[in-house]
């Protein structure tokens, strides 16, 4: 006969986002201190986690943002992609890219910082792309990652160049601001020991309405676990290192940035903990 679970009951006390009929909404969650009370053994899988809730807004440059403006160096080139696409299988001329999503520390404080930069920036190619590079994800936009310290931006591009040629829909991200939610995030059962998912299955299940709050926590989301609504969870490497990369930043699909990616998935960047200056990956799901 299997153990019962000893799992305790948790009092929901906070909300975070989650996805219910392609809108972002907001789900009672319990504390972190209620979740680990009730199972002490996901405790050494906790990772800090800062939920992007998105709304429509006019950012400037030097506004944290989704889809809005970038503090991006007069001097600098603005990136350009000129990888065989959907709409052109040569890929010429080469297109512009567009801002994802731009992060001030300030704003979004966290461990995901290195000690040299305090603005991390993510744009991508808006066609799907076939084949891309290794690091990049297939039939999804290509990404590029840049971090920078915001004092060295002395004159900001005032007006970037727009892209020749994008998909139908879902790559140009609205212009937003956001509220950032701190949390704990933990991750999905089979990445656990067995021994613990059943007492993390009883926790779910009598949990906030049904819905799992507690796991991978959905939406727009820079650290914390992936969601993996596919495929069973897998481990990425670095391709320099060979360190287990971990998740710094989802793009999610959403009805106010208006972004789909996948089906109505997930875009998710992963990075080396090691050194940043390592080659991020790219995962769509």
């Amino acid at each position: 006969m299997g153990r019962r679970c000893q799992c305790r009951p948790v009092r929901c006390e906070r909300s975070v986002a989650g996805r219910r009929e392609g809108t972002m909404t907001h789900l009672p969650r319990p504390s972190t201190e209620a979740i680990l009370d009730a199972l002490p053994g996901l405790a050494p899988f906790a990772r800090e986690a800062v939920v992007l809730h998105p709304e429509r807004g006019e950012p400037s440059p030097r506004d944290s943002s989704i889809g809005g403006p970038l503090l991006w160096p007069k001097d600098e080139p603005w990136p350009l992609c000129s990888l065989p696409d959907e709409t052109n299988p040569e890929g010429l001329p080469a297109t512009a890219m567009v801002p994802v999503a731009q992060i001030f520390e300030r704003d979004v404080p966290g461990p995901w910082w290195p000690a040299d930069t305090d603005l991390l920036q993510v744009l991508w190619c808006p066609n799907e792309h076939w084949d891309p590079p290794a690091q990049q994800a297939d039939v999804s936009p290509v990404v590029e990652v840049r971090r920078r310290r915001a004092a060295d931006v002395d004159g900001c591009l005032v007006a970037p160049p727009s892209p020749s040629r994008h998909s139908e829909d879902g790559y140009l991200p609205q212009a937003c601001t956001f509220t950032g939610e701190p949390l704990t995030d933990f991750p999905f059962r089979e990445e656990l020991p067995p021994e613990l998912r059943p007492a993390l299955e009883e926790l779910v299940r009598t949990t906030g309405d049904g819905g799992d709050v507690i796991t991978r926590v959905a939406g727009w989301k820079l650290g914390g676990w992936p969601t993996w609504h596919l495929t069973h969870p897998m481990v990425l490497r670095c391709r320099t290192c060979d360190t287990e990369m971990t998740l710094l930043f989802t793009v999610a699909s959403d009805a106010v940035t208006e972004v789909i990616v996948g089906r109505w998935g997930d875009l998710r960047i992963f990075a080396c903990p090691v050194d940043h200056r390592h080659p991020f990956e790219v995962d769509l799901h």
